[in-house]
């Protein structure tokens, strides 16, 4: 599995704890930045770890910013990107297991490093529970982001 992650200056301190977390699970991964605390704009890193996880060169990307909540509405402009803010482990688990989430993201001002890691972990494990209902209604949003319905 490769995994693209990304944060602006407000997910930076967050975003070692979650390097910290993919490596101690021999997860390969690219950082996207940003690099420092200096101000950068979330869509901008968004939209560039969206289209390497949509492009299929990498398979699910993580991204943080101070809510995680920008980060999730700006990855989602990007088609086919199922991203999920996920503020607890059990979130994490459920947006893999019901949603096929393929980018999480969380929030560097809202999450301490250990439950930053506790949820990319359960993530990273989480494999989506494929056919039946599930199948289905993921099915269903990506009629809807292709304008089928």
């Amino acid at each position: 599995m490769k995994v693209a992650v990304g944060c602006d200056h407000a997910g930076f301190v967050l975003k070692e704890a979650v390097l910290g977390a993919l490596d101690e699970m021999k997860i390969e991964h690219k950082d996207f930045g940003c690099f420092s605390a200096e101000p950068v704009d979330y869509p901008d890193i968004a939209g560039q770890v969206g289209r390497e996880v949509a492009s299929g060169e990498y398979e699910r990307g993580i991204l943080m910013c101070g809510t995680g909540i920008g980060m999730s509405i700006a990855a989602n402009k990007v088609k086919g990107v199922r991203a999920a803010h996920c503020p607890d482990v059990l979130s994490a688990r459920l947006s893999r297991a019901h949603n096929n989430a393929n980018v999480l993201t969380m929030g560097g001002r809202i999450l301490g490093p250990e439950l930053a890691a506790a949820i990319v972990k359960e993530w990273i494990r989480t494999e989506f529970d494929s056919g039946g209902r599930h199948s289905r209604r993921v099915n269903k949003v990506a009629q809807l982001e292709s304008g089928e319905v």
